[in-house]
């Protein structure tokens, strides 16, 4: 596969010079609409990382968005999440310095061919225990998508880009207020501006495996239509898929977000199916790898979810009447993060063969580069 030339030059007074005495940058991996991402070796500890710099005047405020990122990343560790090792400011900069993950995009890689039911229950699994991890230290990620998943050189999936987290409220759910996510992406919840709780990353999660399944966005077109079309019709879920998968995938995208199971489930019943089985368990709670003291599933039962491992679909309700309500909240209310945005914010340059990839905000296609290994 041929990339498109990279054109945009990194920033000569960053590269002239080790970042902080210590960060050598060897290139320009991506430049979004906040943070420009570069690949880089850590002088002292003789490693590659990814530094990731914001810009002033991005997308969200420079020393907000810096700050809730590191903070939400350091509280969280986890083999399926991009680790977070430094940040500090250069030239008046915020940067935050994490584990450089060489290979591509889950995006890139639907891009390629579509992935078989084992594929995908090995992919959703690895991300749903992430997802368990994530919901477990109070944290929801509200903005689940293909292009926010890197597959290293083996395949495994690593989540990304948490700049528009925000931690949980005593309620489990953030904040009302404007429309936060990509909106191909979104829970029926967030398009009527009921804001999102850990049962919406199940729900965009869910889209992600039905992406992977079928090659292609379940809802397209422009923003306004991609969100409001959810509410006209339930997902399509494809013929011929193991009755568990099929179960599952109807359950995590019911529209009513309480007919939805929680992360750990979905992981539980994805680890149990063919193909799935191939992933640790890598699942929250006292004692579980990365696992904050006295963590508890966000929602549900562990023991029932064993005794049950396919969650039955709750009934399809219609969406229609709800879809001028829909178009009136998206039309009034003030589009911020990725909400438009299907572009590969975690990879920009990453062809389907081999590219180091990390976390950034919307970024444009770049430059090839070699085969990955996995760091």
């Amino acid at each position: 596969m041929m990339a498109r030339p990279w054109s945009v030059r990194p920033d000569l007074r960053l590269t002239a010079h080790a970042v902080a005495g210590r960060y050598r940058l060897d290139g320009l991996l991506g430049r979004g609409g906040a943070a420009d991402v570069y690949e880089a070796l850590d002088l002292r500890l003789r490693r590659p990382v990814a530094v990731k710099f914001f810009r002033p005047g991005g997308e969200l405020p420079t020393g907000d968005r810096v700050e809730d990122e590191g903070r939400l990343l350091a509280r969280m560790r986890h083999p399926g999440l991009v680790t977070l090792y430094d940040s500090g400011q250069e030239e008046g900069r915020p940067y935050l310095v994490m584990q450089l993950v060489r290979g591509t995009t889950l995006r890139r890689r639907i891009a390629a061919s579509p992935l078989t039911p084992h594929e995908t229950a090995r992919t959703g699994a690895a991300l749903a225990s992430a997802l368990a991890h994530v919901h477990a230290t109070g944290v929801v990620h509200r903005d689940v998508k293909p292009s926010n998943v890197l597959l290293d050189g083996t395949g495994l999936p690593y989540l990304t880009d948490f700049g528009i987290s925000r931690l949980l409220d005593p309620a489990a759910r953030t904040e009302t207020g404007p429309l936060v996510g990509t909106a191909a992406y979104m829970a029926p919840e967030q398009v009527l501006g009921r804001g999102a709780g850990p049962a919406a990353d199940v729900y965009s999660l869910g889209l992600v495996l039905l992406e992977s399944l079928k090659g292609e966005l379940e809802y397209g077109g422009a923003p306004l239509e991609a969100a409001v079309a959810r509410l006209h019709r339930p997902p399509v879920v494809p013929a011929g898929l193991p009755a568990d998968l099929a179960g599952l995938l109807e359950a995590m995208t019911d529209p009513d977000e309480t007919g939805r199971p929680d992360a750990d489930a979905c992981f539980r019943t994805l680890a149990a199916l063919p193909g799935g089985d191939g992933v640790p368990p890598l699942t929250d709670g006292p004692g579980a790898p990365g696992a904050p003291e006295g963590a508890r599933t966000p929602r549900g039962d562990r023991a029932a979810a064993d005794a049950a491992p396919s969650p039955a679909p709750a009934p399809r309700r219609s969406g229609r009447a709800l879809a001028a309500c829909a178009a009136l909240a998206l039309l009034g209310a003030t589009l911020t993060g990725s909400i438009g945005a299907l572009s590969d914010p975690a990879c920009p340059n990453a062809t389907e063969r081999n590219q180091p990839c990390t976390p950034t905000s919307g970024p444009s296609p770049g430059p090839s580069s070699t085969r990955p290994t996995r760091t």
